[in-house]
């Protein structure tokens, strides 16, 4: 058997100290998927407490403390890392021809501080869980009885994590790319992996000094952000959200980055507008930093300043737009394959599209006041994250599963899993939209009879959103220890270097000889 990257060195300590970003890439890609299934099981928790207005599972403190853990675990343990730490380490040099990332040991250090970061978190759970939300809001989050220190310490660590990831791949994309790989011919997803990453080095240090401005306040009692010791709890919120608005970027960015490579190899056509759709991610990179005032219309700040947010805000619209324009020009009068990738990408657009469309609803000054803090808001959240970033993830994860396993899952049951995660997902949190729209406020543990029709809609739809998760699950799992036949080298008979210059699995060095680029990606 010819030696890989899996099969070359299989000793434990061989996988720990490695520097072989495919290997850290699958082994981001496992924690990522446990802390997804954890917080996954919160989330179903959540909703079976939801059913009934009365109590039926939990106390209203431990309720807060649930949906904390749930948004905190969602949001820094599996979203923000999940496609650039996971996919992008494993594709990212294959993709523009190069042995491994610029740094390799600082890559793989950037893994042990989100392990570190990971541990962090779930030390804060076990000694005292938060329930502040996970934006952990002033001035409540330096009352509050949780381990608000622990827990933002774990985001602190993991910043650092998310910051040198982004320094790697800003570096490895100027200087490692193969000859005749220049800026017009740079795979789109190599496009959207760095805009992510310069949003990450710029943006994450400022939640970084945020947290540790918490932490020092909390721990010495200086006034910074607290009302009481002359601080400005304000004043947190907008070093918060003008970290996490990009951070939402930071996730739906490499997501798109994964569709274009979908849509591209399964409509076996060149992609269509390819500069337009590069320039689109670095415009959006660019505009994040300067909407983070839309999370803020209702907290006293002017209405002139609204006014620019909001018409900065409608801006981002366009950019993104432009590449769903794009992807459905590609999708026309090409020859379509609706194989396991493909289906969920075409579920990223129907979804993703919904997620934008709402969101022009809170752009908008007028509306967001009425809006502000309902459901409605929480299933724009939801449409936006799973709907976009989690369904292009689990469909970059089938589309280079074969490259990384060497084997094939059953295509049948992939497109039953894309499927039915699908309609869980729409009966879970469509629904919402009509509770935010009638006044059902957003984390709230208990609710009037007139929303327990539709709680119990979206309880259901969570019931059939997990049986779809789990055929996912078990779909990719099988694949490993079936005896199904081996993936060839190109089994989507895709056109860029991952597919067309390596094996599968891919060798330790990844190719080889030197590619040398003579045709543009997607070029069929």
């Amino acid at each position: 058997m010819n030696k890989n990257f899996l099969t070359e060195n299989t000793h434990i300590s061989s996988w720990l100290y490695t520097i072989d970003h495919k290997r850290i890439g699958i082994m981001y890609l496992i924690a990522i998927l446990l802390f997804f299934t954890v917080g996954g099981i919160f989330a179903l928790i959540l909703r079976l407490e939801l059913l009934t207005p009365a109590k039926n599972l939990l106390e209203a403190k431990q309720y807060n403390q649930l949906f904390t853990l749930h948004g905190a675990i969602m949001i820094f343990l599996v979203i923000i890392p999940g496609i650039p730490a996971s996919l992008g380490n494993f594709a990212l040099p294959l993709l523009i021809g190069a042995k491994d990332v610029a740094f390799p040991k600082l890559n793989l250090m950037s893994y042990y501080f989100y392990i570190i970061g990971a541990i962090f978190a779930l030390t804060s759970i076990l000694f005292g869980a938060i329930d502040t939300g996970w934006t952990f809001y002033t001035p409540y989050s330096l009352s509050s009885e949780g381990r608000v220190v622990l827990m933002g310490t774990a985001a602190f660590i993991l910043g650092f994590s998310s910051i040198f990831t982004g320094l790697n791949f800003i570096v490895t994309i100027h200087k490692l790319r193969a000859p005749g790989m220049n800026w017009s011919n740079v795979p789109l997803f190599v496009w959207g992996i760095y805009s992510t990453s310069i949003i990450q080095v710029l943006a994450t240090p400022v939640l970084g000094i945020t947290l540790l401005l918490l932490i020092i306040e909390r721990v010495f009692n200086i006034g910074i952000f607290n009302p009481v010791l002359g601080g400005d709890p304000l004043l947190f919120q907008h070093f918060f959200w003008f970290y996490s608005h990009p951070a939402v970027y930071v996730m739906i960015l490499p997501a798109m980055a994964i569709i274009s490579e979908l849509i591209s190899t399964f409509s076996q056509k060149t992609i269509f507008g390819y500069k337009i759709i590069a320039i689109s991610s670095v415009s959006i990179a660019a505009l994040s930093f300067l909407v983070w005032g839309h999370h803020m219309y209702v907290s006293g700040q002017s209405e002139l300043a609204g006014m620019i947010f909001s018409a900065l805000t409608l801006m981002v619209t366009i950019p993104s737009a432009v590449k769903v324009f794009n992807w459905l020009a590609t999708m026309y009068k090409g020859c379509i394959s609706l194989k396991t990738p493909m289906l969920w990408a075409i579920n990223f657009i129907i979804l993703f599209t919904i997620g934008g469309l709402t969101g022009i609803f809170l752009t908008l000054l007028s509306i967001n006041v009425q809006l502000h803090d309902t459901y409605f808001v929480l299933a724009h959240f939801h449409y936006t994250m799973f709907g976009g970033t989690i369904m292009a993830f689990i469909g970059g994860i089938y589309y280079w599963w074969p490259k990384m396993t060497g084997k094939m899952y059953s295509e049948i049951w992939g497109q039953i899993g894309a499927i039915i995660v699908f309609i869980g997902f729409n009966a879970t949190f469509f629904i919402k939209f009509f509770m935010g729209s009638q006044g059902m406020p957003r984390r709230y543990y208990n609710y009037i009879e007139q929303f327990q029709p539709y709680q119990k809609i979206a309880t259901i739809g969570s019931w059939i959103l997990t049986i779809g998760m789990i055929i996912v699950l078990f779909n990719l799992i099988h694949s490993l220890t079936s005896k199904n036949k081996q993936a060839n080298d190109n089994p989507w008979n895709a056109t860029t270097l991952d597919f067309t210059h390596t094996s599968t699995p891919p060798t330790t060095h990844n190719f080889i000889k030197q590619p040398i680029i003579k045709d543009k990606p997607y070029h069929y």
